[in-house]
C-alpha cells in the first residue's frame, strides 16, 4: 500500500459533522442515531424542526444532553450517555424498541463506519481480526429494518488510512445500504455509479478528497464550487 497522505488542516471536527449531517434530516423524521459520532446529532437538530430520536434502549423522543449539573443517571441512551427527554417521549421494553427497527418504523438511521464500499457496503462492528472484540450491537438491525442508512465517520483512519474503499475488507454490516457520507472532509453519495462528491469541508478541493478515497471519486457537484 502506497503512503496516505497526511491529514488535511481543514478538516471539520465532529461537532461539525453532526451539524452538517442534521441539516439532512426532514422535519418529522423517526430517527435512531448510532452509538459514538453520529449520537453528537441530537445536539444539532435544526431550530424549527421537529425530529424525533429513537434509542435501541427504549426510548422515542430524546432530546439533548444534559446540563453538566442536570444529569439523571436512569435516563441515558444505547451508548449508556446521558440524555433529556423532549415532551412527549414514550419509554418502552428493549424488545418494543427492535421491534420498531425491524417493522419498518423508523425513517432514517445515522451510524459510524469503518468502512463504505463504493456500492453502498457498510463494515462497522469489526475488524476481523482473531483478537478484536466484535460490537454489534443494534447496527444489523437497524441496517435492515430502516428506510434510509447515513453514515458519519471522520474521511481516514488515525494513520491515515481511507474508510470509503472499493470494497470492504472488514465483515459486513449489510450490503448495499449506505446512501451519504458524512466526513470531516466531504459529503459523499452512494449512488448506481459509485462514490459522488456532493460537497466538500471549507477549504478542501475535490482532488483532495479523491487522494483519501480508495475507490473512484465522481465530482457530483454543480456551480462555481465544482
Amino acid at each position: 500500500m502506497s503512503t496516505p497522505p497526511p491529514a488535511h488542516e481543514d478538516r471539520l471536527t465532529r461537532e461539525q459533522i453532526a451539524a452538517r449531517a442534521a441539516q439532512d434530516i426532514a422535519d418529522g423524521s423517526y430517527v435512531n442515531l448510532g452509538i459514538g459520532m453520529p449520537e453528537l446529532i441530537a445536539q444539532f437538530v435544526p431550530e424549527g424542526r421537529e425530529i424525533v430520536l429513537h434509542t435501541e434502549n427504549g426510548l422515542l423522543g430524546m432530546g439533548p444532553a444534559p446540563a453538566p449539573n442536570a444529569v439523571d443517571p436512569e435516563l441515558i441512551n444505547a451508548g449508556k450517555k446521558p440524555v433529556t427527554a423532549n415532551p412527549g417521549a414514550a419509554y418502552f421494553h428493549h424488545a418494543d424498541s427492535f421491534a420498531m427497527v425491524r417493522g419498518g418504523h423508523l425513517d432514517l438511521c445515522v451510524l459510524g463506519a469503518m468502512e463504505v464500499a463504493s456500492n453502498g457496503d457498510l463494515a462497522n462492528w469489526s475488524t476481523g481480526r482473531a483478537d478484536a472484540i466484535p460490537a454489534v450491537g443494534g447496527a444489523m438491525d437497524l441496517v435492515s429494518g430502516v428506510r434510509t442508512v447515513r453514515v458519519m465517520t471522520t474521511h481516514c483512519t488515525r494513520d491515515g488510512t481511507p474508510k470509503l474503499v472499493e470494497k470492504c475488507s472488514y465483515p459486513l454490516t449489510g450490503e448495499g445500504v449506505v446512501s451519504r457520507i458524512y466526513t470531516d472532509l466531504a459529503v459523499v453519495d452512494v449512488t448506481a455509479e459509485g462514490f459522488a462528491l456532493v460537497e466538500t469541508a471549507p477549504g478542501v478541493t475535490f482532488d483532495e478528497v479523491a487522494a483519501r478515497t480508495a475507490a473512484p471519486l465522481r465530482d457530483a457537484r454543480s456551480g462555481p464550487d465544482a
